[in-house]
């Protein structure tokens, strides 16, 4: 449009120059001028005449495209459409994968990675959240310490609750383990003799102490050990018998942990 523009009022100028300038033109080509210009000129046709010669020719006359916005850069505009085709589909591409990845991300947060249900997982946390003091002594004492069954026998009463009698109590803190009277006791793991005492329901029993854990043998019919021995795992320290509150002969052991009774059936296998 603006190459249109510029033609016709070049045209226009040129005739007036031709008009109105007598010492440019010969007195011929001002009346040949004067005369065209009496003619009812039709200035529409001239300028569709002129477009269509500039649109014609626009190979011949490469400048003429620069004034043309929609022909002159049409070529342009669409390198310009490709390439923004092309990184709208980079991005409709890109948000797919990340949508597929977020999916993929969802799946295993919903149903675990490598199938494993996530509710699982948590119940499993909640889990160790909740383990009870107990629990945490016996993984304690297992990753820490050694032990070994103290007597040969047969299991007599176990630990935890029972039926209480005079010489029974009801919350029993140890395994009783039955066996004829004399029978060798072995320390169950190393340690320092804490306790050699003949007082209380227990009778003749040995405390051996390893840090924070303890092992209490009772009911003894012999100590064969004092306080402030140093003793090894498997060292003989006593023998079986029947003394304080019991009801035959037997050994009755306890492991504790700052004073915490633990089940001895949760370290050991009698």
């Amino acid at each position: 449009m603006l190459m249109q523009l510029v033609i016709c009022a070049v045209v226009y100028i040129i005739f007036y120059l031709i008009k109105n300038t007598n010492y440019i033109f010969s007195d011929d080509v001002i009346n040949k001028t004067k005369e065209l210009l009496s003619y009812d000129i039709n200035f529409g046709n001239i300028q569709s005449q002129i477009t269509s010669f500039i649109d014609n020719n626009k190979d011949k006359f490469g400048f003429l495209g620069w004034f043309d916005d929609e022909s002159g850069n049409e070529e342009e505009s669409n390198k310009l459409t490709n390439e923004v085709n092309a990184i709208t589909e980079n991005v409709v591409d890109e948000n797919s994968i990340n949508d597929t990845t977020a999916n993929t991300v969802d799946s295993n947060v919903a149903g675990g990675i490598g199938g494993a249900d996530t509710n699982e997982i948590v119940e499993e946390s909640k889990n160790e959240e909740k383990k009870s003091q107990s629990e945490i002594d016996i993984e304690y004492i297992k990753e820490n310490y050694s032990f070994i069954v103290p007597v040969t026998g047969t299991v007599t009463s176990r630990y935890g609750t029972r039926e209480a009698t005079e010489v029974v109590s009801a919350n029993h803190q140890g395994i009783d383990i039955g066996a004829n009277e004399g029978t060798p006791i072995y320390a169950a793991m190393d340690g320092k003799v804490t306790v050699a005492s003949e007082e209380g329901e227990y009778g003749k029993h040995i405390d051996i102490t390893n840090g924070d854990v303890l092992t209490r043998y009772a009911h003894c019919s012999k100590l064969l050990v004092k306080e402030g021995d140093e003793v090894k795992q498997g060292d003989k320290i006593a023998e079986v018998g029947s003394t304080g509150n019991s009801t035959g002969p037997h050994l009755h052991f306890e492991i504790r942990r700052d004073n915490r009774v633990i089940n001895p059936e949760s370290i050991l296998k009698f």
